[in-house]
């Protein structure tokens, strides 16, 4: 069959057709290249992606090494920019003048000032606030004293002792009781919840007990030529009581025992009522167990032990009748009073020259050593002080003072127990002292009574070591000091000082606290006897010999 193109314009638009279908595939192929490059073998494909991978890796080492490079650079560069900078420091300060240097450092002494300013005023309200605490305990102890005292049950007691006691007292917070150290006779007990109901602390008056314990076990020589001291002197048992040595008790403690120590401790009375016809009397208190340093630390101050005030008159009054322990007893009529007979609880089983043998120490307090404010011309008077820490809760101080007069015939036991800030034991021993010397007349020896031979020992004597080492040796109150807060009150009464060691920034102050009660004017000279000058003109202190006399 033939066709037939009737139109050449139909022919020329056949012809375009077929020419444009025929370029249009090298059209699509140049302007897509990855389908080319598809086209090229694997292998080629696989050497130009290693290819690119090791040109990437060579890039990225080179890059690291370039930034080692550049830190190394940026230190050195530190370096050197700090050399400089110091160099031109130094070449500044060689540029300083004079006055500059002064003007520079009178602003460092001004910041200095105003730093040491702001310490001390912080001190000084921590100093204001303790002090304000302090007044505050002491305040509540003497309002509770004032308290109990209009509570106490007088009926039967004699009215002139209470009077002398009470006034004595003072304005101190404490108690007193004085009795008769023969019959058991109480006169009085000033603030009897205190003094009966309250067991203490017995400080240095544990002594006493230490001295015939050791003197019992053959641990102090009887004739005192062998002397438990120090390094630099020796102290033998008198002096060692007058001046309440710690040292020389702590070892007769250790050496004696514990168990030793409480056998003497119950036999002169503590640990148990004294059965005075009080109600609600406190037994005190004996530890159970000690050891170690704990039996000399006891046996020097008394830890976990407490006594009362009546079980202190009474012990003491035991000393002073021949060892004979009493029922303390306060006649409530007339009838009884006058027929008063004294009751016995039991003899104490310790031997007369042993009780006698302590009678010098405690005369000695009274005369040279810590209880020298209790002093009164006209009578001997035997005692022993004890200061410290109260164990409780609040813990003020404690003063305590035992004692009796006369020596030589007994009639009055008077002791006295402070609380608080100032109470210690010489300003206790101000106290009886006060009550002796007011009483004298009804309780003083009568003339001609006390005998006066020189080799009495109870004759009063001076102290073996030179009186100027007493108060090196006399450290009663000298361990308490530095181990707790406290305040102490000066000779005449007026200062304190306060030792505040768990504080810092505390430091010793004068006048912070109030003026306790007075105390009982000193007497103008102490007569003690001079010792006995041996034919070479020699001043020592005779050798101590006891007779076999009880």
């Amino acid at each position: 069959m033939t066709l037939k193109f009737r139109s050449p314009r139909l022919i020329a638009f056949v012809i375009s057709t077929i020419f444009v279908f025929a370029a249009l595939p090298a059209h699509a192929a140049a302007k897509s290249p990855k389908k080319t490059a598809a086209k090229k073998p694997a292998a080629k494909v696989a050497a130009s992606k290693s290819a690119a991978r090791g040109k990437r890796g060579r890039e990225i080492a080179s890059s690291r090494i370039d930034s080692r490079s550049s830190k190394r650079e940026l230190a050195a560069a530190r370096r050197g920019r700090d050399t400089r900078a110091s160099k031109e420091v130094q070449k500044d300060s060689r540029r300083v003048s004079k006055r500059e240097r002064m003007i520079a450092g009178r602003r460092e002494a001004e910041r200095r000032r105003r730093e040491a300013a702001e310490r001390a005023r912080q001190a000084a309200i921590a100093r204001a606030l303790y002090v304000a605490r302090i007044r505050a305990q002491d305040q509540a102890l003497r309002d509770e004293t004032a308290s109990n005292i209009l509570k106490d049950e007088t009926t039967g007691e004699d009215m002139d002792v209470r009077r002398a006691a009470l006034n004595a007292l003072g304005d101190k917070a404490g108690t007193v009781v004085v009795m008769n150290p023969k019959t058991g006779q109480v006169y009085t007990v000033v603030n009897q919840d205190w003094g009966l109901r309250h067991g203490y602390k017995p400080c240095s008056t544990v002594k006493l007990v230490t001295g015939l314990a050791g003197l019992s076990e053959s641990v102090i020589d009887p004739v005192q030529t062998v002397n438990i001291g120090t390094s630099s002197f020796s102290l033998d048992l008198t002096d060692s009581l007058a001046l309440s040595n710690n040292g020389y008790f702590q070892r007769v403690g250790g050496q004696v025992g514990f168990e030793k120590m409480m056998t003497y401790a119950r036999k002169l009375g503590l640990g148990e009522p004294t059965g005075i016809n009080h109600k609600l009397e406190s037994p005190g208190r004996l530890p159970v167990f000690k050891q170690g340093f704990a039996v000399s630390r006891m046996s020097s101050h008394g830890d976990d032990i407490e006594v009362t005030a009546i079980q202190l008159a009474n012990m003491t009054s035991a000393i002073a009748n021949g060892g004979h322990l009493l029922v303390p007893h306060l006649p409530r009529t007339p009838e009884e009073n006058v027929r008063f007979k004294r009751e016995v609880k039991r003899k104490v089983e310790i031997p007369q020259d042993n009780m006698n043998r302590i009678l010098p120490g405690m005369i000695g307090a009274v005369n040279f050593g810590t209880a020298k404010r209790a002093y009164d011309p006209l009578q001997t008077i035997a005692g022993k002080t004890g200061s410290c820490i109260e164990q409780s809760s609040l813990r003020p101080w404690l003063g305590l003072f035992t004692s009796y007069a006369p020596v030589h015939d007994p009639k009055i036991a008077v002791t006295v127990i402070l609380r608080g800030s100032g109470a210690r034991g010489k300003w206790a021993s101000a106290v009886a002292g006060d009550i002796y010397r007011n009483l004298h007349n009804r309780f003083g020896i009568r003339p001609g009574s006390q005998p006066a031979l020189a080799n009495d020992m109870l004759v009063p004597r001076m102290p073996r070591i030179d009186p100027s080492k007493a108060a090196e040796v006399s450290d009663e109150e000298k361990e308490e000091e530095n181990a707790q807060d406290a305040f102490v009150v000066n000779e005449s009464g007026e200062n304190a000082t306060q030792t505040n060691n768990a504080q810092p920034g505390l430091k010793k102050t004068s006048n912070i606290v109030e003026r306790p009660a007075a105390a009982p004017a000193k007497p103008t000279a102490t007569p003690t006897p001079a010792p006995e000058q041996k034919p070479n003109g020699s001043t020592e202190r005779p050798r101590r010999v006891f007779s076999n006399k009880p």
